[in-house]
């Protein structure tokens, strides 16, 4: 199918976008890499008057540590965030960003427009949540932060303002003793994930100190569980007991049944994910160099 008609603007820097989106309101409608974008409009899904074009905007495809956090913009691409020196601190971002779609994708789609889009199934709204990243959004009254958890409210659903857009995404950088992972089970590569599972966590020795565990296509929003977390946070993380933190999490999901598969079939890979991540964090929190990527059908 053809996409409606409608009006296509590219402006040359981030001032002018978003005087453009104040100027067009809700007929206005923001494309980055345009891998989410470009097939709603093929679908004619929602009203689209007027396309703003934010792909080439200057200054948002940086990733850089400033001081104790790591800075990423937010046109940077799955790509060079999975090939990035500077991001392989937090081994989460690279299997992330490295296991989206196929190359084309990776190398158009931004993180930026991952985020906004707030797909239940989507790869950074879970990454992000299990490393408890902060976003920064520009609009017309300046630039405000707010945490992921805050940034996504519902199923395609963000706290963002008329006129204004994510322009940046922050993350803390971990302590020695943490690492992270990130696992998704996809029917195939182009598809988005039946079940999804990111963990970041510190180790003393053999003691967790600190645990974020994040479930994707688990509900309308990522899930976290501070109860599935304290069976892990004190102790020494064993495969026994990840199945325990697992089964508590998991608990705690409504995976929608669809073509990907029953809610059964989607909490059981999500318990087998949970699993699998934190193995993998684990030995990397303990310098093991642990490779690892998405499971495919």
């Amino acid at each position: 199918m053809y996409p409606a008609p409608f009006n296509y603007h590219r402006p040359e820097n981030l001032q002018a976008a978003i005087a453009l989106l104040s100027k067009f309101g809700d007929d206005a409608s923001i494309m980055a890499g345009g891998q989410s974008l470009i097939p709603m409009l093929k679908m004619r899904i929602g009203d689209m008057a007027e396309l703003v074009d934010i792909g080439h905007l200057p200054g948002l495809n940086h990733i850089e540590q400033r001081g104790d956090t790591l800075h990423i913009g937010a046109l940077a691409t799955h790509a060079d965030i999975a090939a990035s020196e500077t991001a392989s601190v937090i081994p989460l971002l690279a299997e992330c960003g490295g296991g989206i779609a196929d190359r084309q994708v990776r190398n158009m789609g931004t993180i930026g427009g991952g985020v906004s889009v707030a797909d239940p199934s989507g790869d950074w709204p879970t990454g992000l949540r299990a490393v408890d990243a902060r976003l920064v959004l520009t609009g017309p009254g300046g630039a405000r932060t707010v945490s992921i958890s805050d940034f996504i409210l519902d199923s395609y659903t963000t706290c963002l303002n008329d006129a204004e857009l994510v322009t940046e995404i922050q993350i803390a950088l971990p302590p020695a003793g943490s690492s992270s992972a990130y696992v998704a089970f996809k029917r195939a590569a182009p598809a988005y994930p039946t079940a999804s599972a990111g963990i970041a966590l510190t180790l003393d020795g053999n003691t967790c100190t600190a645990v974020r565990i994040a479930l994707g296509s688990a509900a309308p929003v990522a899930v976290v569980s501070e109860e599935a977390e304290a069976q892990l946070l004190g102790k020494e993380i064993n495969r026994e007991r990840l199945e325990s933190a697992a089964k508590t999490i998991v608990a705690g999901t409504e995976p929608p049944p669809d073509a990907r598969g029953s809610s059964a079939f989607k909490r059981a890979m999500l318990q087998k994910l949970v699993v699998e991540a934190g193995q993998r964090a684990v030995a990397r929190c303990r310098g093991e160099k642990v490779s690892g990527g998405h499971r495919y059908a």
